[in-house]
């Protein structure tokens, strides 16, 4: 069992690892099929890296990739931490943010209520608040002693607990134990 703990909690270091890397998105490709099959090679190479297969050839990939295509791999970080930001701030109810150009930043805007994008393996975020229930009272509301310990009997009541329940229980434990 600690097995496959430690070798769920590597795969994930070695899944943020590597998506942070080849982080290019569907839009990138000019077709379905070489995004797929670009798809299919990351999850081979975290495949191979989780079980130890060849894993200096992976690691010579993956740096000789990132030389490659270091400028691209910084561009679709900052596009993911703009859509990222433009998310939280619609969950918080503020509007987007936009350029001097007045274009929302991420290349989006999100409508309070509507769906944000999704983070890499993750379902939609809903964003913006729906309206919180109001407390009706509680001890919060600077309620007098008195009130306070008739609020704490009538609750213990509605949960069927009283104060001569417990002491039947305690005198019939008492004296069951005295005829063993």
């Amino acid at each position: 069992m600690v097995v496959s703990s430690t070798n769920s909690h590597k795969e994930i270091t070695v899944r943020r690892r590597i998506a942070s890397i080849f982080n290019k998105r569907e839009e990138d490709f000019p077709s379905l099929r070489e995004y797929n099959d670009y798809l299919e090679e990351v999850e081979d190479m975290i495949f191979n890296l989780v079980a130890g297969v060849d894993v200096p050839a992976i690691e010579e990939k993956i740096a000789k990739y990132q030389k490659e295509n270091a400028e691209q791999i910084m561009i679709n970080q900052a596009r993911k931490a703009e859509e990222l930001a433009a998310a939280l701030a619609a969950s918080k109810g503020l509007p987007a943010q936009t350029d001097t150009d007045g274009s929302s930043q991420g290349g989006f805007g999100v409508e309070p209520g509507q769906y944000a994008p999704s983070v890499p393996g993750g379902q939609p975020r809903p964003t913006g608040m729906a309206p919180q229930p109001v407390p009706l009272g509680g001890p919060d509301m600077h309620d007098d002693e008195e009130t306070m310990r008739l609020r704490i009997e009538r609750g213990s009541r509605a949960g069927g607990w009283s104060i001569e329940l417990s002491k039947k229980r305690a005198l019939e434990e008492a004296f069951a134990s005295i005829w063993i």
